[in-house]
């Protein structure tokens, strides 16, 4: 796993929409979340969501239950620095912590939203620990959103090696607990005119 060093060196050096993931809104992600049919006062994490722009589209859009996790605490302050004292801006909780690491609550979230954190697990053990921090964290029957770089997307990112995969290989690596529901590609246009291919899978968590 990348380190909390690397990242708080990247929040602090860089503007946010000076990285190359930076969107200025998250659309597709955006359309998922909505295509799980939820309330909108459904509680939904957005895991190395950092100082993405998915936390203003999502309140935006009425959603009211809100966490946003990272590794790094510059990325973080930079969003809430962002949201100021729009509506509902305060009732979002904001954590600092390494997904592989932390320790969230049994059952809490009915959405989990990822865009770019597990293909920098290019570990076995990390995404395992990845896997089981879902499964302890999604209700049965939620839904789990994972965005990573496609087969022909980037081999590396923020200067770091990352996996890259299709939907059925990203789909086996979180196994028979999880239904595919839907996949999708999308072509991101970086701030520096270049094209990042992705892969986004929506799946669900099965019950027992």
């Amino acid at each position: 796993m990348q380190s909390k060093e690397h990242w708080e060196q990247v929040y602090t050096t860089k503007t946010t929409t000076g990285v190359s993931w930076f969107q200025a809104h998250a659309s597709q992600s955006v359309q998922l979340i909505g295509q799980t049919g939820q309330a909108k006062d459904i509680a939904i994490i957005d895991v190395g969501g950092g100082a993405s722009t998915l936390v203003d589209d999502l309140l935006g859009e009425g959603y009211s239950n809100l966490t946003v996790l990272d590794l790094s605490e510059a990325a973080l302050s930079a969003a809430k620095a962002r949201l100021g004292e729009r509506e509902h801006a305060r009732d979002v909780t904001w954590l600092v912590g390494d997904i592989t690491q932390v320790e969230l609550a049994p059952h809490a979230y009915d959405v989990w939203h990822d865009r770019a954190v597990f293909h920098f697990l290019t570990a076995r053990e990390e995404r395992e620990a990845y896997v089981r921090a879902v499964l302890r964290a999604v209700k049965p029957g939620g839904q789990v959103i994972v965005a990573t770089f496609a087969e022909d997307g980037p081999d590396k990112c923020s200067g770091l090696p990352v996996m890259r995969y299709s939907a059925d290989g990203l789909h086996a690596e979180f196994g028979a607990p999880f239904t595919l529901l839907k996949q999708e590609r999308e072509e991101h246009h970086t701030p520096f005119g270049t094209v990042q291919k992705f892969i986004y899978c929506l799946c669900r968590k099965e019950p027992g």
